[in-house]
């Protein structure tokens, strides 16, 4: 017999190993530099810093971090979208 809801175990277990991955990616760091500016990057794509010709810009920084999560917003709308339509 067809059991609707076996699917949803499969679902949680899923959804604890991303938020697993999501903790992990936010204690790594990634640093660039090159020519006069310096990137600090989080796993988890969140730019910590950004020093042009050794000045500070949290400016930049913070006009990245709300672009980069508006498109993880279009990126996520898009996939119920997608999701949606294949019901």
């Amino acid at each position: 017999m067809f059991n609707p809801l076996k699917g949803l175990g499969d679902f949680q277990k899923l959804q604890q190993q991303a938020q697993q991955m999501q903790k992990a990616l936010q204690q790594e760091k990634v640093t660039v530099e090159k020519n006069g500016v310096k990137v600090v990057v989080r796993g988890d794509q969140q730019v910590l810093e950004i020093e042009i010709d050794g000045v500070l810009e949290n400016r930049v920084s913070q006009a990245i971090n709300e672009a980069v999560k508006k498109t993880q917003e279009l990126a996520a709308k898009k996939l119920l979208e997608i999701s949606q339509g294949q019901e």
